[in-house]
């Protein structure tokens, strides 16, 4: 097992080699890729690689298949410049950052709605009950006795 530091390192190289690689990729079945991020094992013998196209379905399944017939000669590359005993495997996974960004923003303008809604409610209404719900009570109807002599009084039956 190696080192979590050197394993971001190295992680990291695969991501800068593979975002630089894949532009040297003649394949008209690629289009704008991205290369987002990379992870890699701990044992450095399999690394995944995370990519976004711009495009639609169509365009990114067509992406998907260039960069898969692409990947020997990316591993071979990536193997010599990393200079490692065992060049690590890579696997390709598309990257759904902007979709889970969009959905999110959807979710949270839905969310800013429903609070407008609830304030538009709420505008001119009071609460149910007294204003002040912890106000104290005059203590008139009680005895005069003081503090010390209520302890007093308890101490004694005890």
């Amino acid at each position: 097992m190696s080192d979590p530091a050197k394993t971001r390192r190295h992680a990291e190289r695969v991501r800068e080699l593979v975002a630089s690689l894949v532009r040297e990729i003649k394949d008209p079945r690629l289009g704008m890729v991205t290369i987002t991020d990379a992870r890699i094992t701990g044992d450095l013998r399999e690394a995944t690689v995370f990519y976004t196209v711009l495009g639609d379905p169509t365009e990114q399944a067509a992406t998907k298949a260039a960069l898969e017939s692409a990947k020997g000669m990316l591993r071979t590359r990536v193997g010599h410049a990393l200079g490692l005993r065992h060049s690590p495997s890579l696997a390709f996974t598309q990257d759904n950052v902007q979709d889970h960004a969009k959905e999110m923003e959807d979710l949270l303008a839905a969310a800013r709605l429903r609070d407008q809604e609830v304030q538009a409610l709420a505008a001119g209404k009071q609460y149910a009950g007294d204003p002040d719900p912890y106000k104290v009570e005059d203590d008139e109807d009680e005895d005069d006795t003081t503090t010390s002599e209520r302890v007093g009084a308890r101490e004694d039956q005890g």
